[in-house]
């Protein structure tokens, strides 16, 4: 298996009384223009047959803060549980889509699904990329980028949560010198 992998929140439902928190391991960009990313779900769960039906889902980064609400909620069915009570997180409102961002998460990527496809163990959910919502202090200010260093985002490998963050060098830098 390729590790390690994306550990992310994805909130789905489009009615208050449905509204669903799935843990996401397999996701991914697929495309830059039009910006494009996956999440791929087995069909027994929960979160898939919301997905299906509303063509929405937001994908909302986990922190070190969130880690514990993102293992419980990928280890619990929304079919039993209501998740943003139990873990104490807030549905706020998306700006593009009906289902809910996890205010708490500090980027939230609003996704539309344009094609699913059917795989294996899970069907992959193909979708456009229509907003991202970023918290102020996870802005590179001079770049407009996400600045992942010292903001306790994680990543999943073999069962253990990592933290990340620590750069080692820039893209490009084996030509730099070389010019």
């Amino acid at each position: 298996l390729i590790y390690p992998i994306p550990a992310f929140m994805v909130s789905c439902g489009d009615k208050e009384e449905e509204f669903n928190i799935i843990s996401i391991a397999w996701t991914g960009t697929i495309c830059s223009t039009p910006p494009m990313c996956y999440i791929s779900i087995r069909p027994e769960r929960h979160s898939y047959e919301i997905i299906k039906r509303t063509k929405e889902f937001v994908i909302n980064y986990t922190t070190q803060d969130l880690v514990f609400a993102m293992d419980w909620c990928g280890r619990n069915s929304g079919k039993d549980h209501k998740k943003f009570n139990e873990m104490n997180l807030t549905p706020a409102k998306a700006e593009k889509l009906s289902c809910p961002i996890i205010e708490e998460s500090p980027v939230n990527i609003e996704c539309k699904v344009t094609e699913i496809i059917k795989l294996g163990s899970h069907d992959m959910f193909i979708a456009e990329v229509l907003n991202i919502q970023v918290a102020e202090n996870y802005l590179n200010p001079k770049s407009g980028t996400i600045n992942i260093q010292n903001n306790e985002l994680i990543a999943y490998s073999q069962g253990n949560y990592l933290e990340l963050g620590k750069i080692i060098e820039q893209s490009g830098f084996s030509i730099k010198n070389k010019q």
